[in-house]
C-alpha cells in the first residue's frame, strides 16, 4: 500500500489506510487537529453515535474506533469498497451503507451524536443540500464537522447550529457545529 492516510492514534495508531481512486482525503495533520479541538466538545461518553457521511475511505470513523472502541459508527458512501477494506484490515465491524449520504439523513441523522461530512469539493453545494436536511431531524447537541473547499467561502448556516470552530488547513476550511435547542 502506497498511502500516507494512516490512523493517528488509539488501539490502531499507525495502521495505513486504503484509499478510494481518486480521494481527496482529510489529511493527518488536520484530523489531528480535529481530534484535538474534538477532546474539549465532545461529552465524556463512550457511547456515541458517530456518523461518517460521505465516507470515502473512512478515515474519520476509522479514527474515531481507534480511539473509542465503544463508539458506535457508521459509514455511508456511494462506493463503501474501501470503507470495508480498511475495516477488515484493521479487523473492525460497524455499520457499512452503501447509499447516498443525503438519501441516508433520515436514517441515521436524528440518532448521531458526531456527523463529519466531507462532500467531494466538485459540487460545492451537495453539503449545503445535506445540512439543509440534517437541520431539522438533527438531535440538541450534535456536532456536526463540515469540511469543504476554502475557495467556495463560508456557506450560509442556518441559526440552529451555533459554531464552536472555524478553522482552516491548507485548502480545506473546517467548521465545527452545534445544534442549538431550537
Amino acid at each position: 500500500m502506497d498511502s500516507k492516510l494512516q490512523i493517528i492514534s488509539g488501539a490502531h495508531r499507525g495502521r495505513k489506510l486504503y484509499l478510494p481512486t481518486g480521494a481527496r482525503p482529510t489529511q493527518n495533520m488536520a484530523r489531528v487537529a480535529l481530534f484535538n479541538m474534538l477532546a474539549s466538545i465532545l461529552p465524556n461518553n463512550e457511547k456515541l453515535v458517530i456518523w461518517d457521511a460521505f465516507a470515502g475511505s473512512g478515515a474519520f470513523g476509522l479514527e474515531f474506533l481507534s480511539r473509542v472502541p465503544s463508539a458506535k459508527v457508521i459509514f455511508s458512501d456511494i462506493a463503501p469498497d474501501t470503507v470495508n477494506k480498511n475495516l477488515r484490515a484493521i479487523g473492525t465491524a460497524a455499520t457499512v451503507k452503501q447509499t447516498d449520504a443525503i438519501a441516508a439523513v433520515a436514517q441515521f441523522g436524528a440518532d448521531a451524536d458526531v456527523i463529519f461530512i466531507d462532500p467531494p469539493y466538485s459540487d460545492p453545494t451537495l453539503g449545503a443540500r445535506f445540512v439543509r436536511k440534517l437541520t431539522p431531524i438533527a438531535k440538541a447537541g450534535a456536532i456536526l464537522i463540515w469540511e469543504f473547499e476554502k475557495v467556495n467561502g463560508a456557506p450560509e448556516i442556518s441559526e440552529k447550529w451555533e459554531i464552536l470552530r472555524d478553522k482552516t488547513y491548507g485548502r480545506a476550511r473546517f467548521l465545527i457545529l452545534r445544534r442549538t435547542a431550537q
